[in-house]
């Protein structure tokens, strides 16, 4: 079926991709490297103060949920949902394809917690997974909802709560 999709032979498949599970191990490769280029791109890191960058980021995540639910969905995140217990290749590259782009927050996180004095019991890796764990559940709704609403409602939460995280006790 997928050979026919494409408009491939099987042997046209099988000379770039040793099996199935190759080629999803290379679709979650591709996946992160677009995405992380997009993402390295994006203007939020040009903001000087590094909360405002994490906050930047949720905004424009926020952005990108604008859209058809197939089109502000995570390829990894479902691919790791699907084939978790059956393919540990495919879920080892999913894996790495999320907590890279978690990592790609923490020197932020880790910059806004030594400038505003906070996080003592949790930390800037915590908080960065935290934030990609609430992303994948919110393409989950969206998907379940069918309509990206919820996700955006749903993101919107983890901006406050970031926001809640990093105030001082003379702004509460």
């Amino acid at each position: 079926d997928l050979c026919r999709t494409a408009g491939v032979t099987k042997g046209g498949f099988f000379h770039h991709f040793a099996s199935k599970e190759a080629l999803g191990v290379a679709a979650a490769h591709h996946w992160s490297e677009m995405t992380g280029a997009m993402f390295a791109t994006a203007a939020y890191h040009e903001l000087p103060d590094p909360l405002e960058r994490v906050l930047a980021y949720i905004d424009l995540r926020i952005e990108l949920l604008a859209g058809a639910v197939s089109e502000v969905t995570c390829l990894v995140g479902t691919m790791v949902q699907e084939a978790y217990g059956s393919s540990s290749d495919i879920r080892s590259a999913c894996q790495a394809s999320i907590y890279g782009h978690a990592a790609t927050l923490e020197a932020d996180i880790a910059a806004a917690m030594t400038a505003r004095g906070t996080g003592s019991d949790w930390t800037a890796r915590s908080l960065a997974l935290h934030t990609q764990a609430v992303l994948q559940g919110a393409f989950i709704l969206a998907k379940a909802q069918g309509d990206a609403s919820v996700a955006v409602e749903t993101t919107r939460h983890l901006r406050r709560y970031i926001r809640l995280l990093f105030q001082t006790p003379k702004e509460t």
